[in-house]
């Protein structure tokens, strides 16, 4: 299916932006040599083998299952080869009929086998893709001519030359998005180790969660046929019974309790079962035919619980409060660490980081990679949205039959989010980049109205997912006190806003000479700049530099390798945009790299793109090698980062002046009612402390330079009640949206938009979220006619696809960030 299932695909953009061009006619050779089959009608993977010793250009052609059943034949590969590398075009293999049999060897294989190739490509890619297959002396047969009628694209089409119905995808889809079967009955938790009286959605979670374990179902879009067991979206047949897909994504919405119905599951499944320690003479001895080093790591009742280190205390905080003590043994794999599997066995849970994973990934005597978990447990597992991250590969790599994704937000960017979660539970055929791309992606980033249905049909057959929101007025699943979220439009002072519309202005000119002359992507990282900093002048001018043109890099600072200046400059893009993410993971760069066209990666992905041969930047397409990578430079010490910004500004921002009026209200109602102040610069919460401390506040900060240990204490401090008590909670938006309850407060600002609204959703649950006692008070700090107001536009796209995608209807398009978006945000 798709040109490449390499890791170092470099951006779900390609595949999203490419269109059909049309197909071409080709042989799969060598299919003697393998034990991969294939049926009629089939989809199948092709995958870019560049360090084949015999072809470079080897193009290998596997089934659903990963089994090579071929290679594209030398001809063909050599012209499709270095077009898939450059990602100037993306490639879906289909074959037409079954391979055909030899009367006299029925069981002989043939030696070719006829596919068809469709080929997509951007449509700045088009010209390149039509010349290469020209002088490649290969024909492209186009949606307009009338022999693209043969065209196999629709594998389930429905074939009326027999009396049997078929359905089209779009249909199968929605069959197994109307299943029933999701429906259980309540489940109460055993009372020997949960204390805590379970909500009813809770006893419902335990019910779905439970009974999907002991399913023995086929798994979704799976049928048996005359003994044989059929995929019905890529037609692949197969004598071996598909394994029941014993886990799925439990995504309640944050703040529902999740936690607690987990732990319910882990205790309902705790007694019985064989023990899996080493030595155990109640086993039979027919299952103890291993080597002594083998011997112990299956079977296991241990469940293993990934989560981000800020989880680590909530877990803790849970187990103390609703289990009895003792009940359950918890091991914490962290830090210091057992090396003895035969320990971890020993235990009920272990729980531990995906960075420790991602860092043991690699080690040969791992015993977390050796064990066979009873479960695996991803909590906040939208943290692996990357599928080629260290951390995702970690958590794939581990072994268990039963294997829950837990998030309350399994969408943030985009519907390729959803492409991790599917690689993890091993979901055949969305586990496989190729038919993710085609099945599900490329349909909702062209528009299409059957992508979304898909997409929900997909989900509502693996997926639990509640809301705390409860439409036309209804009581809470948990009878929280109601939030209400608004947003305040902040109108700058004269002299703010003289500087904001300055900036804006030469912003928007520059902006505008890159979409004319179509150099957007060769100057990313200007745009990025330039964004950043007209937000953060909205927040205060304190923020921004004076000299405005500083700003704005020119052309002539293109190579950062003669330019220590702009790669100094670039690296304080990374410092001061606290929000920054990798395009290629989009996630917060780690071990930041500076390409010499100014763009900025992960270390671990960029260094992944350069595996490919002719490798390219992902961004801007020039030539890439090892020799253009330069390491960002450090932040400065934490001393020299705590100095007040605001000591060379005595006048506060407007926002500022906002946020103090919001506070003092709100103390004047209650002196001892609790606000958490949302930002994601640091140097603003630094900046905010002066100005509360001398309004009277009591202010504690939260943000990503403390260790774990040290939120944990302010968040301790935080909770603690009585008349000089804090009041007031700085926190960095990422550092403290996650993982951690801050029900002591009822009031929540927002200093500034987020470009992912499921991050703003995940920061306000941590106050509006179950052992909240007050109605819930949410404020957005926007400047009126700014970028601010713009980015609140985008949102709601991206918002659109998130609450829609659980539904079993719908035909909103889902729309990703591209030029026009630019576009909108600059008021062009």
């Amino acid at each position: 299916m798709s040109g490449s299932d390499s890791d170092s695909e470099p951006s779900t953009a390609d595949s999203s932006e490419a269109h059909l061009m049309g197909f071409i006619i080709a042989n799969i050779v060598g299919l003697r040599y393998y034990t991969g089959t294939v049926s009629g009608r089939e989809l199948v993977v092709l995958s870019r083998q560049p360090l084949n010793p015999y072809h470079s250009n080897a193009i290998a052609v596997l089934n659903m299952r990963q089994a090579q059943v071929g290679h594209l034949e030398r001809s063909v590969a050599a012209t499709l080869a270095p077009l898939l590398d450059s990602h100037f075009a993306l490639a879906e293999a289909i074959v037409p009929k079954p391979p055909g049999r030899n009367p006299k060897n029925p069981n002989a294989k043939p030696y070719r086998l006829p596919c068809q190739i469709h080929l997509f490509a951007r449509p700045e890619a088009e010209e390149i893709v039509r010349v290469a297959l020209e002088e490649g002396g290969l024909q492209l047969i186009q949606p307009n001519d009338h022999e693209f009628g043969l065209s196999q694209a629709n594998i389930v089409a429905e074939d009326k030359t027999k009396k049997e119905k078929k359905r089209d995808l779009d249909k199968i889809f929605a069959l197994v998005g109307n299943d029933e079967r999701g429906k259980v009955s309540p489940m109460e938790p055993p009372k020997d180790v949960i204390v805590s009286e379970l909500f009813q959605h809770q006893k419902e979670g335990l019910g779905w969660l439970f009974s999907r374990e002991k399913s023995c179902d086929l798994p979704p879009f799976w049928e048996e046929k005359d003994g044989a067991y059929v995929n019905v979206l890529t037609n692949y047949t197969t004598q071996e019974q598909p394994q029941p897909l014993k886990g799925g994504i439990f995504a309640d919405d944050m703040g529902l309790g999740k936690t607690l119905t987990l732990l319910s599951l882990i205790a309902a499944t705790k007694t019985g079962g064989e023990s899996s320690v080493v030595g155990d003479r109640n086993s039979s001895k027919k299952k103890r035919k291993r080597t002594n080093e083998d011997a112990g790591v299956s079977g296991s009742k241990v469940t293993l619980v990934v989560c981000p280190p800020s989880v680590f205390s909530s877990w803790i905080t849970q187990l103390e409060e609703h289990t009895q003590p003792g009940s359950l043994k918890v091991y914490l794999y962290h830090g210091d660490r057992t090396k003895d599997k035969r320990q971890l066995l020993k235990f009920d849970v272990v729980l531990t980081t995906y960075s420790t994973l991602s860092t043991e990934f690699s080690a040969p005597n791992s015993p977390i990679k050796e064990i066979e978990w009873y479960r695996v447990i991803l909590d906040e597992a939208h943290v692996i949205k990357n599928s080629a991250a260290q951390q995702t590969k970690a958590v794939v790599a581990l072994k268990s039959e039963r294997r829950w994704v837990v998030t309350g937000t399994p969408i943030q960017n985009s519907s390729f989010d959803l492409f991790s979660l599917m690689l993890f539970l091993r979901f055949q055929p969305f586990s496989i980049k190729s038919y993710w791309q085609s099945l599900i992606q490329r349909p909702l980033a062209q528009g299409s109205a059957s992508g979304l249905s898909r997409l929900q049909a997909l989900l509502g057959a693996i997926s639990l997912r509640r809301t705390k929101d409860v439409p036309d007025g209804g009581d809470s699943l948990v009878g929280l006190p109601p939030k209400t979220v608004e947003t305040c439009l902040v109108e700058l002072s004269a002299e703010e806003r003289e500087c904001y519309d300055k900036m804006e202005s030469e912003a928007q000119s520059t902006v505008r000479e890159f979409l004319d002359s179509d150099t957007v992507l060769h100057n990313y990282s200007t745009v990025l700049h330039i964004i950043l900093r007209l937000r953060q002048i909205c927040d205060d001018v304190a923020l921004c530099p004076p000299d405005i043109k500083s700003l704005l890099p020119s052309n002539a600072l293109e190579d950062v390798s003669n330019n220590p200046v702009l790669l100094k400059k670039l690296a304080s893009l990374i410092e001061d945009g606290d929000d920054f993410d990798c395009p290629i993971c989009l996630s917060p760069p780690i071990k930041t790299i500076i390409t010499r066209c100014t763009h900025i990666f992960c270390q671990t992905c960029i260094l992944k793109v350069l595996k490919n041969p002719n490798s390219r930047c992902p961004i801007c397409r020039q030539a890439l090698s090892k020799a253009d990578l330069f390491l960002a430079p450090d932040p400065p010490p934490p001393d020299e980062v705590e100095s007040n910004p605001s000591a060379n500004n005595q006048t506060i921002s407007s926002k500022v002046a906002t946020l103090l009026k919001f506070l003092q209200e709100s103390k004047k109602q209650d002196q001892f009612i609790k606000s958490v102040v949302f930002s994601q610069f640091r140097k603003m919460l630094l900046l905010l402390e002066a100005p509360l401390k001398a309004a009277g506040f009591g202010v504690l900060r939260l943000d990503g330079t403390m260790t774990a240990k040290k939120r944990s204490q302010v968040i301790k401090e935080f909770s603690r009640t009585g008349p000089r008590a804090p009041t007031i909670l700085l926190a960095s938006l990422k550092a403290a949206g996650t993982g951690i309850n801050l029900t002591a407060a009822s009031r929540v600002y927002l200093m500034e938009p987020w470009w992912n609204p499921g991050v703003e959703e995940q920061a306000m649950d941590r106050v509006h979220r179950i052992g909240q006692q007050q109605e819930v008070r949410v404020v957005r700090l926007i400047v009126r006619n700014s970028i601010e107001e713009r980015i609140l536009e985008l949102q709601k796209k991206k918002m659109k696809l998130a609450s829609v995608a659980f539904r079993r209807q719908g035909t909103d398009e889902q729309k990703r960030m591209r030029i026009e978006d630019l576009r909108v945000m600059m008021g062009l």
